[in-house]
């Protein structure tokens, strides 16, 4: 959520982004300079690409652009947003993530233009982006493929087969609707944790507070149709369908580690790398680390979907986005840049650079060769963007709520301590929705 930052906190955050490592781009003649900052790639190929991408663009548009790379970590990136928006001077642009349009809406300059226009070229945009851009009836930044992951399934191939299912079978590297999909529920996923359990290689699903966890049971629990808060507001966690997905998680949780409630975001990656999973909910870093350090784990693994429910087939969505300030100094540029490098072919120039990891906004760019191309085992991230024949929709935890309210639910973690309060916390179903019941009023207030 957007927070008050104090004098002291806006001064360090200002300190810390100047002590950041500038990029020039310099081009004779330059009409006008750019300075933006942009997260700083977890795959260090995808900075040198950005880079190299902007070089060209900056040379034959003859502008002058500066680029900060920010990394996340410890949310250096966050906190100079924030350190801006209440100093009124910085970039002209900046990364954001997932819920920032809605935190600083009041801050950044409209984009409808360039956003209406790409849609217009190239289709549907991912439609949790529409959610999480859009406030009070117009696009506030503009959705970006660099660094925008799916949080899908990595399983291993024998772990699964000796529960009977072939993963790869039911999720070829093929253009093709597979009827064993159909198959793939969560309550399949039910019947396959003991098993996993038993050969060593619990499933390691994060129920801690951060965000891999909210995002896997977000997912989980609209696959059951299960709302907090509704469209309008209301609140709705008494419902039949909450208790059903609180019920599922109890049960699953009996054949999952202890501190699954402890975990952050690199614990379930660590357990997949060091081969003591059989499935994690994660974009295909922990693979690529594995290939790097353990090859024979990373040769095991496949990406699939996420499992169905009654209400459908959800997969984790985490989005980033480019903002430009409202006090920004040259916002022509900045929109014709941005515009630019969301082109297909410069969208799949930064996919191809960083293996596949970065999921492009449209949905019509889901076909890039990379995805096929990259292994072991081959395709092994065919399956990793969303394909028509999957039937699967994007998910963000705290959806249909209004996002003022989602926000809230997202960072405190309110269906997290639910789950926490009647596993650990011996409470009963009935008193861990009363507790979020409360917990809504005052979100809602």
């Amino acid at each position: 959520m957007g927070q008050r930052v104090s004098r002291r906190a806006a001064l360090a955050s200002a300190a810390a982004a100047a002590a950041l490592p500038l990029v020039h781009i310099r081009s004779a003649g330059a009409a006008g300079n750019l300075r933006i900052g942009l997260w700083d790639h977890w795959v260090p190929a995808g900075n040198a690409a950005m880079k190299t991408l902007i070089d060209g663009w900056a040379e034959k548009n003859k502008v002058e652009v500066s680029i900060d790379f920010i990394t996340s970590v410890g949310d250096k990136l966050g906190l100079t947003a924030a350190a801006e928006a209440q100093a009124k001077t910085g970039h002209d642009a900046i990364t954001f993530w997932i819920w920032d349009a809605h935190n600083y809406a009041r801050s950044l300059e409209p984009v409808d233009d360039v956003v209406e226009g790409l849609i217009k070229q190239y289709g549907q945009v991912n439609p949790v982006n529409e959610y999480l851009s859009k406030v009070d009836g117009h696009w506030r930044v503009v959705p970006s493929s660099s660094g925008t992951q799916y949080k899908t399934c990595c399983g291993r191939i024998s772990a699964f087969a000796k529960a009977g299912v072939d993963l790869q079978a039911m999720y070829p590297a093929k253009p093709e609707h597979i009827a064993l999909s159909d198959g793939w529920t969560w309550q399949k996923l039910l019947e396959i944790a003991p098993v996993a359990q038993q050969v060593g290689l619990p499933f390691a699903l994060g129920l801690g507070q951060t965000g891999d966890s909210i995002d896997f049971v977000g997912a989980l629990f609209r696959a059951f149709g299960a709302e907090l808060v509704n469209a309008k507001g209301e609140i709705t966690v008494d419902s039949d369908p909450v208790r059903a997905a609180l019920e599922y998680m109890a049960k699953l949780t009996r054949h999952m580690p202890r501190d699954v409630f402890s975990y952050d975001d690199a614990s379930n990656n660590r357990a997949l790398i060091a081969g003591k999973s059989a499935l994690i909910f994660n974009p295909p870093s922990a693979w690529a680390v594995a290939k790097r350090d353990k090859p024979a784990v990373a040769a095991d693994c496949w990406t699939f979907p996420a499992p169905s429910g009654l209400s459908g087939r959800f997969v984790p969505y985490a989005p980033s986005f480019w903002g430009i300030w409202s006090f920004a100094k040259n916002k022509t540029a900045a929109k014709e840049l941005f515009t630019w490098l969301c082109q297909r072919e410069q969208v799949e120039a930064l996919c191809g650079a960083v293996d596949g990891y970065d999921i492009p906004p449209f949905l019509s760019m889901s076909d890039f060769d990379i995805w096929a191309e990259i292994g072991p085992p081959p395709g092994t991230v065919y399956n990793y963007p969303i394909r028509p024949w999957h039937n699967s929709a994007p998910s963000i935890a705290g959806y249909p709520a209004p996002p003022e309210i989602a926000v809230q639910m997202y960072y405190r973690g309110t269906m997290m301590t639910m789950i926490a309060k009647m596993i650990h916390g011996g409470q009963s179903m009935k008193d861990a929705i009363a507790w979020a019941s409360n917990e809504l009023e005052g979100f809602t207030r």
